[in-house]
């Protein structure tokens, strides 16, 4: 057989396994490829059958008698990628760590891998879809092997190993089934060499660096602006740098080993520093001047850290930090005067801005795609107390999920793999004393809604990484183009961050209900984008009247952009108007003479958004090509219109289509399928 045929149950495996097996296998021996949930063919393909687990097996056999091919399948064994190992085996003893996976056999499987290759010193957790989670207790660190979307909502941090790889007994079989073995022999046993001597170098190298890192401790410590005091709840002190010698004017004593009672006479800051219980900053008048200690304890080590910061240095670093973050453009760019409109819809929402302006609410903003909710959030916080501050903005729908939670809350160096020399502060640390935007916020995970209803609720963040916990003075707006309700229904957001995010609530209204402001707003672009003077024919007016400006602001926007790039002088005319396909396509048509046959589509859809429709839209014109439909796919056909997602993104987007009865997702050679009612609708 000169031949492999490799079947997965997900794609991101049959990459890994593909990519895997190409590392062992002769040019001339072709490998094709599936992935049980994207597509299977018609007929099993001649060649040597290879399945990447029994739970894969299993499912195969919905499809095909397999026994009768036994001569020629292997159902791999797996195991876990020691590249991927490293960082795990310097976790403290005894650390709690779920390992997640799809279900609940691989989940105990990849547990047995790990404790095989020597990780018995951790207590791992098995966790799948449809466990309890309140039977596995807290635990901070979660594991998986690609299954990132399944790791429950409390964990704070993730480390993704990837897919398990083929164990190399699986490695012989396949070799000697194609009867290359004794050929491939050498290459074969020069590539688990070279991976043990890659283990064995990273940990080589990982002690090494330990060794480094302790002698330059003491170094890094007293090289510290701030004086900072580690000790343990009964008072023995474990570090101290210089500046506590200073500041608690000690001279050249000792520190180390002895007791915070004998240093310090002081009953009010002794009595600070040694209440456990007590986790929060307080001012003391230390050294001839105003000091800020701020204390926090670590449960892990059982140790006490107190930072002590000179009140009038902080704040004017603090100063500088806000004016740096001014200068690289985290600032508001609007105001309330570039809100135009005269419509009583716009001034009520103009309105309520600015009332809520003057507070410290969190806010929430509704409104479709276009209607300038941006512009909504700059004024907001231009018009604030913190105008002086930051102003940040972060679209979710444009971030994967892991990138979301580092922008967010930053990270500390060694996080995770490509983490910066000194890790990086996120976003909401940055925005100190400021205003962050987070748009889009229909977008996020369950597990990033977990770590924002904390800052939300507790305004504090914990970095990637991190044991240490950190106050923000921050105020959040967000913004959906989503109807949130209806996700909390859904089960796909949080009722409990919903509620918090809508303290202040603000819709802002599409143009379609706002239509006598687009004369005023066609003025106000032309001031902006010309330099001469254009006049607008009543015809031309009442022709954008009769659209339903599904793109609202920015369609119109770049609509008269069109016109006056083509247009012939200062004069626009119905000639300059594009094409009706130049225009979006909303839940309705936006041409009146079609308006009234799509009536009925508007209603029975009454429970989607225009991207919702436009997913089913796509499902249904790939269905009629007579293409499989999966994330993959979908995401493809997606790509280049205005409802680009990710793959993530998708899968999203799926499951709340599914769970509102709209499509049913099924594995293998069926895809995603529409639902008969949907079919019936868009026929």
């Amino acid at each position: 057989m000169n031949k492999v045929v490799l079947f997965a149950g997900t794609d991101q495996t049959r990459e890994t396994l593909v990519n895997q097996l190409k590392e062992y296998l002769p040019d001339y021996i072709e490998l094709i490829s599936f992935a049980i949930d994207e597509y299977l063919p018609e007929e099993l393909p001649d060649g040597l059958i290879v399945v990447s687990s029994r739970l894969a097996y299993e499912e195969l056999l919905e499809f095909w008698n397999l026994e009768k091919f036994s001569s020629r399948l292997i159902i791999a064994r797996r195991t876990i990628d020691f590249d991927a190992l490293d960082e795990l085996f310097f976790l403290p003893e005894g650390s709690r760590v779920i390992f997640v996976n799809d279900v609940k056999e691989a989940a105990f499987n990849g547990i047995e891998a790990l404790v095989e290759v020597g990780l018995d010193h951790l207590e791992l957790i098995p966790f799948y879809p449809g466990l309890d989670e309140n039977e596995i207790g807290e635990a901070r660190l979660a594991l998986t092997p690609g299954e990132v979307d399944k790791v429950p909502e409390f964990v704070e941090e993730v480390i993704d190993i990837g897919p398990r790889l083929m164990d190399y007994t699986t490695i012989v079989s396949i070799l000697n089934s194609l009867g290359i073995l004794e050929n491939q022999a050498n290459r074969f046993s020069y590539k688990y060499l070279q991976k043990i001597i890659k283990m064995g170098k990273k940990l080589a190298h990982s002690a090494r660096e330990i060794n480094r890192l302790n002698s330059q401790l003491n170094q890094v410590i007293n090289g510290l602006n701030e004086a900072v005091l580690v000790y343990n709840p009964e008072g023995k002190i474990s570090v101290a740098t210089g500046q506590i010698r200073d500041l608690l004017d000690l001279g050249d004593k000792e520190l180390q080993g002895r007791a915070v009672q004998d240093i310090i006479y002081r009953k009010d800051l002794l009595s600070f520093l040694m209440n456990i219980e007590q986790e929060e900053k307080e001012i003391f008048a230390l050294g001839g001047s105003s000091t800020s200690v701020n204390k926090f304890y670590l449960a892990e080590s059982d140790n006490i850290i107190a930072v002590f910061q000179n009140v009038q240095e902080t704040l004017a670093n603090n100063l500088q930090l806000k004016q740096d973050l001014i200068n690289r453009g985290y600032y508001a760019r609007y105001t309330f005067k570039d809100i135009i409109g005269s419509s009583s819809k716009i001034k009520k929402a103009r309105k309520i801005a600015e009332k809520l302006a003057e507070t410290e609410l969190t806010i929430l903003l509704e409104g479709e795609t276009g209607t300038g909710k941006e512009l909504f959030a700059g004024a907001i916080h231009n018009a604030s107390n913190r105008r002086e501050g930051p102003f940040l903005a972060v679209n979710f729908s444009a971030l994967h999920d892991d990138l979301i939670e580092s922008e967010l809350f930053g990270y500390e160096e060694g996080a995770f793999t490509g983490a910066k020399k000194g890790g990086k502060a996120g976003l909401f640390e940055q925005a100190e004393s400021g205003t962050i935007f987070l748009d889009e916020i229909g977008d996020i995970s369950k597990k990033v809604q977990a770590r924002l209803l904390r800052v939300l609720q507790e305004k504090e963040v914990m970095r990637i990484g991190s044991n240490e916990i950190k106050p923000v003075d921050v105020r959040i707006i967000a913004a959906t183009n989503k109807n949130i309700a209806s996700l909390v229904e859904a089960g796909q957001f949080r009722q409990d961050l919903y509620y918090r995010l809508k303290t202040g609530y603000i819709r802002i209204p599409p143009l379609r209900e706002r239509k006598g402001d687009i004369r005023e707003l066609l003025d106000y672009f032309i001031e902006i984008e010309s330099t001469y003077k254009i006049e607008i024919t009543d015809q031309v007016i009442n022709e954008l009247l009769s659209y339903n400006w599904y793109g609202n602001i920015r369609e119109l926007k770049n609509i008269l952009s069109y016109m006056l790039a083509v247009s012939d002088d200062n004069y626009l005319t119905l000639e300059d108007i594009p094409d009706p396909g130049f225009f979006q396509i909303g839940n309705q048509d936006n041409f009146k003479n079609s308006s009234e046959e799509l009536a009925g589509n508007q209603i029975i859809f009454d429970d989607l958004n225009s991207e919702e429709i436009f997913i089913l839209k796509k499902i249904k014109e790939a269905r009629d090509e007579g293409d499989l439909v999966g994330r993959k796919t979908l995401a493809k056909k997606l790509q280049g219109t205005e409802y680009e997602l990710t793959e993530y993104q998708v899968r999203n987007r799926l499951g709340i289509l599914e769970d509102k009865g709209y499509i049913e997702r099924k594995r293998g050679r069926h895809g995603t399928l529409l639902s008969g009612k949907t079919r019936k609708i868009l026929d």
